[in-house]
């Protein structure tokens, strides 16, 4: 089974509405791995069929019944989770180490819901996305669930192809959403933090031992930064498969939810995806 990630170096370069016109022209199960702040789900407009909680982490919880307040818990806690016999939940990092240390046996280590997969059906394809609830960490793991989630599907359904909708920048979101891809998708803009950015996640991607493209958003905005772009992927021998002209039509066309795009850089994109496929062919 092969798989596309689509990343870029920050959030706004335009994953997202890539992934979405993708989702319309791929035989593919399409996931969204952006946990903490997912918007896919609100172009491609699923239907869910499954809703699966998650659990992450589990974190201490103090038995009052058993508690002799001797205080140790609270003394040892590098983290200042406790305070007055009580765990702070956010604070709380699972160590562990209370519940070792406890002489009374009054601690206890408690798995709780931290949030939810959805499993869905669009017009144009299978989709999983997450939600990760509030303050919660572990979103990392949350995408390893929902990569594997849209990996079985993908087996069950005979299809060999997932797209991954990234997260944005650098972090284990993004570590997770890389494990297994053949290609990175790098969504860059020409600014010079764009151009930046693109350069931190292109390193990210090669550490892994994943091979990078690229696609320049909004191209003629700044020609200047869009030859530096050109000028990078040159001396580092990585593709460019496309470039995006800026388009007044697009935003609009995503405002009401029209896709696919009908307009220049809907059609650009388009031409993008035939070339990605003709790169996934000889992989």
């Amino acid at each position: 089974m092969k798989q596309l990630t689509v990343v870029s170096g920050k959030g706004g370069t335009g994953k997202t509405t890539l992934t979405a016109m993708f989702s319309t022209l791929a035989n593919a199960v399409i996931a969204d791995c952006d946990v903490d702040a997912p918007n896919l789900h609100i172009l491609l407009q699923p239907k869910v069929k499954e809703v699966i909680p998650f659990y992450g982490m589990k974190k201490a919880v103090i038995i009052e019944e058993k508690c002799s307040q001797c205080g140790l818990c609270e003394e040892i806690c590098r983290f200042e989770a406790i305070s007055n016999f009580k765990v702070d939940e956010i604070r709380c990092e699972g160590c562990a180490l209370c519940y070792r240390a406890c002489p009374e046996k009054a601690i206890e280590m408690v798995e709780e819901k931290r949030g939810e997969i959805y499993i869905c059906e669009t017009k144009f394809c299978d989709f999983v996305y997450a939600l990760l609830s509030p303050g919660e960490e572990n979103s990392g793991k949350l995408v390893s669930e929902v990569r594997n989630k849209a990996k079985n599907i993908a087996e069950e359904r005979g299809i060999d192809l997932l797209i991954l909708d990234g997260a944005p920048g650098v972090g284990c979101p993004v570590i997770a959403s890389l494990a297994g891809s053949n290609l990175a998708l790098v969504v860059a803009e020409p600014t010079l933090s764009g151009l930046n950015d693109m350069i931190r996640i292109i390193e990210l991607v090669e550490h892994f031992k994943v091979k990078p493209l690229i696609v320049i958003n909004k191209f003629d905005l700044n020609k200047d930064v869009t030859e530096k772009i050109e000028e990078f992927c040159r001396s580092n021998k990585i593709d460019i498969v496309g470039k995006i002209p800026f388009d007044e039509e697009l935003p609009k066309q995503i405002a009401e939810l029209k896709i696919p795009f009908e307009c220049e850089a809907g059609e650009e994109i388009r031409k993008i995806w035939y070339r990605i496929e003709e790169i996934m062919d000889n992989i």
